[in-house]
């Protein structure tokens, strides 16, 4: 864990050091912004490995800087809010964060959760993947991590495509929402199904003009990549 970097992003300096206290047991490198702008340009100069953004904060709310952060970067991004509304975590995964905390938190339960962002990426690097996969004209190279329908890319977000390849790979199969949260989303905990519902919709409006039938909801249960006969 120590040759990674994070960046936590947060006007209140008393939240920071909660975090940066707990960040030195596990032995996670910090780096400390208290508004957005401060974390765009830090994102830039020392290339954290993963970008914790307050909602609230100055100069450039959190919505805005992982806005502007994921224009620019491939790099994954935990939302910290106070706000318990639907409207507020939703939005956050629509903009392409990877996940979101609630404040009050538990440090316990934020480096849980960059735990498991961490071995999603490290997973990336396993040689043994296959090196494509091609159904109902998509075709997904995982080396490259890249999705083409014919001769066009579709740009995904990392998760959007972690989400895809791990349905696609086992096309017809039936994985309930707490399987993908696990599955995809490294959690060893039960989060918020929600977040699940969300990229497959993003996911899903990606694919619209390509085919937007390949991932079906089975209701009551979750979600499958559906093959055609």
């Amino acid at each position: 864990m120590n040759s990674w970097k994070v960046l936590v992003a947060d006007d209140d300096p008393n939240v920071r050091e909660i975090i940066r206290l707990y960040f030195e047991k596990q032995h996670i490198s910090m780096i400390e912004a208290q508004d957005g702008e401060e974390a765009l340009e830090l994102v830039e100069k020392e290339a954290p490995d993963i970008v914790i953004l307050d909602v609230m904060m100055p100069k450039m709310d959190g919505f805005e800087a992982c806005r502007q952060i994921l224009k620019r970067f491939d790099i994954p991004v935990i939302m910290l809010t106070a706000k318990r509304e639907e409207f507020d975590r939703v939005l956050g995964l629509e903009l392409g964060a990877d996940d979101y905390v609630t404040k009050p938190f538990s440090p316990r339960e934020l480096v849980a959760r960059i735990k498991a962002i961490f071995r999603r990426m490290q997973r990336r690097k396993l040689p043994d993947e296959p090196v494509a996969i091609t159904l109902e004209g998509l075709s997904i190279n995982t080396e490259r991590r890249e999705v083409l329908a014919g001769d066009e890319r579709i740009v995904l977000r990392p998760k959007e495509f972690d989400l895809l390849t791990h349905l696609a790979r086992s096309p017809g199969t039936v994985y309930t929402r707490e399987q993908l949260l696990e599955q995809v989303w490294g959690y060893e905990f039960i989060g918020d199904i929600r977040t699940v519902d969300v990229h497959v919709k993003k996911l899903r409006e990606k694919l619209l003009p390509y085919r937007s039938d390949c991932i079906h909801t089975v209701w009551g249960v979750g979600y499958k990549f559906e093959v055609q006969e």
